[in-house]
């Protein structure tokens, strides 16, 4: 006996800040935590030509990291409404794409440092099988094709400033008093 489940396509694209969340909680959790215990062994393994930026940033607190979260969750929320309500993808599939080429920073990272970094579970469990879901279902229901996916993929690098926006109001909102 088979059983199968219907998911609307509302409620698939409203699972992405889920999964969305669900990631970058573990990120929240674990961020300073890991940072602390592991800068320095971090540090050793890296290039020097990196190493002074990395270390500023292995100072973050999960609080300022939460602003960072925070600002890209406010920016998302529109875009996947858009998508679920109105029928438009191009913007919500381009930030999808970007989320699901996230997965091989995460996997990178610990590959590379030989340990587990933080966001590298959900990353694995969760926003891999969302996004490959997502795009199978839409392709597969006519909703977008693979090239509107592809096409798309370059605009998700836009985020990336939006991060490094998030991280640096974080360290001006949150106060890092163990420097």
């Amino acid at each position: 006996m088979s059983i199968t489940i219907d998911i609307t396509k509302q409620t698939l694209i409203w699972l992405f800040i889920v999964a969305f969340l669900l990631h970058d909680l573990e990120e929240i959790i674990m961020v300073e935590f890991w940072a602390k215990k592991n800068k320095e062994k971090v540090l050793r393994k890296v290039p020097e030509s990196i190493q002074a930026d990395l270390s500023k940033m292995l100072t973050i607190t999960s609080g300022q990291f939460a602003v960072a979260v925070l600002l890209e969750f406010i920016i998302f929320i529109p875009f996947t409404y858009i998508a679920a309500e109105q029928g438009k993808y191009f913007v919500f599939l381009a930030i999808n794409s970007l989320f699901f080429l996230h997965v091989f920073t995460h996997v990178g990272q610990s590959l590379y440092l030989r340990m587990y970094t933080p966001g590298v579970v959900s990353a694995v469990a969760i926003i891999m099988p969302y996004t490959m879901y997502l795009f199978y279902k839409l392709i597969s229901c006519e909703l977008v094709t693979m090239k509107q996916i592809l096409l798309s993929a370059p605009v998700g690098l836009l985020v990336i400033p939006i991060v490094f926006v998030g991280h640096e109001l974080g360290r001006k909102i949150v106060p890092n008093y163990e420097k």
